[in-house]
């Protein structure tokens, strides 16, 4: 098994174990349930979509983990809004540059490595062009990063684009 297969499925153990604790929901409720959208999302580049990198949650606030999923993508190919929104960043951080997308209700998505020629404040619509594939930031080169921020938390996109099922507990014993 590959690392990272060993890292989803540690994710998803813990995740499951801390749902399952008692008072888990009181203590730390979890931000996916309460994701509500206005329109169905895609996904930001078109063809075939191939995830090159997947989700993987930290054990808390500060540890270790991937904030988002990478997606295979040419350098130079489009990249789209996957739901409507407002820019609120465009722009180079460090050495990435990268596009934000607030689209209101909490959900704020950042699209890496990204070059656009959008300023804050402009509309987009889904399925908008918004910027161009890149290379730089921590994206393997021929990859777009995608992020997800709900009320400022990071949650899983395949959640938004319809491919995470929820996962259920069985009873033991």
């Amino acid at each position: 098994m590959s690392d990272t297969a060993r890292r989803v499925l540690a994710s998803l153990a813990l995740g499951a174990i801390l749902l399952a604790a008692p008072g888990a929901a009181e203590a730390a409720p979890d931000p996916e349930s309460r994701i509500e959208t206005a329109e169905t999302w895609i996904w930001p580049v078109s063809g075939g979509v191939r995830l090159v990198a997947p989700y993987v949650a930290p054990a808390h606030a500060y540890g270790p983990g991937h904030r988002g999923v990478d997606i295979a993508a040419d350098i130079g190919s489009e990249a789209v809004a996957p739901a409507s929104g407002t820019v609120a960043f465009s722009g180079t951080v460090v050495d990435r540059p990268l596009l934000t997308i607030d689209h209101g209700g909490g959900l704020v998505t950042t699209l890496e490595p990204v070059l656009s020629d959008l300023s804050p404040g402009d509309a987009v619509a889904r399925g908008d062009v918004v910027g161009h594939v890149t290379a730089g930031g921590h994206a393997a080169p021929g990859s777009l990063h995608l992020g997800v921020r709900l009320h400022g938390e990071y949650v899983n996109p395949l959640l938004l684009l319809g491919g995470v099922p929820r996962a259920v507990l069985l009873p033991c014993c």
